[in-house]
C-alpha cells in the first residue's frame, strides 16, 4: 500500500467489471487483430477500401493492444483522509475535495444513463459531475461553489460515514 493510502478513513478501488464493456473492448481489439493478421501477415487486403500497411500497424497498436491495456488499467480510487476526499480515476484524473468545500452530502441511488449519460467521468461542462465505474449507488456532494459531484461507490454508506456528519442531508 502506498504511503498516501495509510491512515485512510475510507478507501475503495473500483474497476470496470460489466461484461458488455469488456465485450466492446475486446470485440474492437479482436476485429483489429483479424484485420492486421489478414493484411500484414497473410498479405490479403482487409476490407473493400483497405488502409495502407503503416495505418494498419498504427490501428493494431492503438486499438488491438493499447485500448485493452488502457481499460485494464482504469480504476476509480476514492480515499478519505482527515480533511479531504481524494478521487483518482487512474491513470487519467486526480482530484482533491477539501471538507470545507462541502456544503452537504447524501447517499443516494441514481440513474447513471439518464442523469449522467453513463459511467466514467461524466458531466464535464455542467454544474453536475459524476465519477463512477459501475452500479447505481453513490454519495452526492453539494459544494459551496454550487457544483454537485456524485461519487459512485459499492459501499456508499461507509464512504458517507468517513465524511463530516454535520454536513449530511436527508434524501
Amino acid at each position: 500500500m502506498a504511503s498516501q493510502d495509510r491512515g485512510a478513513a475510507f478507501r475503495e478501488v473500483q474497476k470496470y467489471r460489466q461484461w458488455w464493456v469488456w465485450l466492446l473492448v475486446y470485440g474492437a481489439a479482436a476485429l483489429t487483430w483479424y484485420g492486421f493478421i489478414q493484411q500484414i501477415m497473410l498479405g490479403k487486403p482487409f476490407g473493400t477500401n483497405p488502409a495502407p500497411d503503416w495505418a494498419m500497424w498504427l490501428i493494431w497498436l492503438a486499438v488491438g493492444i493499447g485500448f485493452p491495456v488502457f481499460f485494464q488499467s482504469l480504476a476509480l480510487i476514492v480515499q478519505v483522509h482527515g480533511d479531504r476526499i481524494l478521487i483518482r480515476y487512474a491513470p487519467v484524473l486526480r482530484r482533491t475535495i477539501l471538507f470545507v468545500e462541502i456544503e452537504s452530502f447524501v447517499v443516494r441511488t441514481y440513474s447513471p444513463i439518464w442523469e449522467y449519460g453513463g459511467w466514467g467521468i461524466r458531466g464535464r461542462g455542467s454544474g453536475k459531475r459524476a465519477y463512477n465505474v459501475s452500479g447505481n449507488r453513490g454519495v452526492d456532494l453539494r459544494l459551496r461553489n454550487g457544483q454537485e459531484i456524485l461519487i459512485g461507490s459499492q459501499k456508499p454508506e461507509k464512504l458517507a460515514q468517513a465524511l463530516p456528519p454535520d454536513r449530511r442531508r436527508r434524501p
